[in-house]
């Protein structure tokens, strides 16, 4: 007999992780100890944990943080009882969330907490977000993110930071998600979403209080293969507003080397944006954003050129997903008419996959000049990028040759 192979989804597992689990620190007579309780849901009246871990076959729980605290030299721990995502509200779930429905909402939330003011979304695809965007409205945010990479946002976790309203709805509930996480959701809204009878609805009560998780730490775990742990603070980004910028400038045998273009208010805007959405994105990784949203993300590579010319493929590749979307209502990898294929892949390439003006955004500094002239070949005019390489010369050179500025931030985020 054929296995049934789509069991094996099906199936749900009851883990063995006990109630309470306590983390000590212990140096000499001082002990800390933070104190933690497992997380549950009760859906059709049964009491019932997290579905599976990363992979059907692996147990795991979610613990919340509710007693003790850390302080190792000047950083603390998180307050307990301070819960975000740990106390979510199940308004609707055909299924209950897994590991990796828990951990999308907590990286979208991550970057969300930085945009709290304009309406913004993020969707997020196996731990990095495939699109976010900022906008006058909801719908206009979620739409802009949606269609940044409307691919790989299939199954995803989208993150929205106001109360979502029909129209915004009615456009997540044309799609195909995962999980929908929202601070409230008005009259009506769960009626459409309902459309979708396994799609997660979820309410973080406290996503009011999001930009107050801003500067706190946490302690992130990092099981080793022999049941070692790596335990290090988690990232907390210092540039945080347009002012924290600094414009390129280094020294290099005895000469001055500094970015001849101030930039514009818009390109700044562009660059704050990607710098904290970057904060949330597998290293090595290069992004670019245009107008408040992102337009190619490379993720997770191990060299900077190659991941900046993978986030221009992608750029190129779903602004043709997008036209052949918005003209046909089907993807481009379905279009079978030569003509209409010839016809949109000229149109993205006059507009260089919509990277002309926008800036590219780096988690780490460049070695030398070849990453970001990747960048520019296609029109990038704003650079962003810790700074501290010894051939930072190189890239100042390379964006002054290309009428592009650059800024620092001084703090490099790599995120593995």
């Amino acid at each position: 007999m054929p296995k049934d192979l789509k069991q094996m989804y099906k199936t749900i597992m009851d883990d063995h992780f006990t109630p309470q689990m306590e983390v000590s620190f212990v140096d000499k007579d001082k002990r800390q100890t933070l104190f933690y309780e497992k997380v549950s849901w009760v859906i059709d009246g049964v009491n019932k944990g997290l579905r599976y871990g990363e992979n059907p076959g692996q147990e795991a729980a979610l613990y919340r943080l509710v007693n003790g605290n850390l302080a190792l030299g000047d950083a603390r721990t998180i307050a307990p009882g301070k819960y975000l995502v740990s106390d979510i509200e199940l308004l609707q779930s055909g299924k209950h969330p897994g590991k990796t429905n828990l951990t999308d909402a907590d990286n979208a939330l991550n970057i969300l907490r930085y945009f709290t003011d304009t309406p913004c979304a993020v969707i997020v695809k196996h731990n990095n977000p495939c699109g976010a965007a900022r906008a006058q409205s909801l719908e206009q945010a979620y739409h802009k993110a949606y269609m940044a990479d409307r691919v790989a946002a299939f199954g995803g976790c989208i993150a929205l930071n106001k109360a979502v309203d029909k129209a915004t709805a009615q456009a997540i509930a044309n799609q195909y998600a995962e999980v929908v996480v929202a601070p409230e959701f008005e009259d009506g809204v769960l009626d459409i979403l309902g459309a979708r009878k396994n799609l997660r609805v979820i309410r973080i009560n406290d996503i009011d209080k999001l930009q107050s998780f801003i500067g706190e730490r946490v302690i992130d775990f990092k099981s080793l293969m022999d049941g070692g742990l790596v335990a290090q603070w988690s990232f907390v980004p210092q540039t945080l507003s347009e002012k924290d910028f600094m414009v390129a400038a280094t020294e290099y045998k005895g000469q001055t080397y500094k970015i001849n273009r101030e930039p514009t208010k818009q390109e700044l805007q562009d660059m704050l944006f990607g710098w904290l959405v970057e904060s949330g994105i597998t290293s090595n990784s290069v992004i670019y954003v245009k107008d408040n949203v992102t337009i190619g993300i490379g993720t997770g590579e191990q060299d900077r050129v190659g991941v900046a010319e993978i986030a221009v493929d992608k750029a190129y590749r779903k602004l043709a997903d997008r036209y052949c979307f918005e003209q046909y209502e089907i993807s481009f990898a379905d279009l079978t008419d030569d003509d209409k294929r010839a016809q949109i892949e000229n149109d993205v390439k006059k507009v260089k996959g919509g990277l002309i003006g926008s800036a590219m955004v780096s988690d780490a500094f460049f070695p030398f000049r070849d990453g970001i002239d990747v960048g520019l070949r296609q029109g990038v005019k704003a650079v962003v990028q810790p700074g501290g390489s010894l051939n930072d010369y190189q890239s100042i050179e390379a964006c002054n040759e290309n009428n592009a500025t650059m800024v620092y931030t001084g703090q490099r985020s790599f995120k593995h």
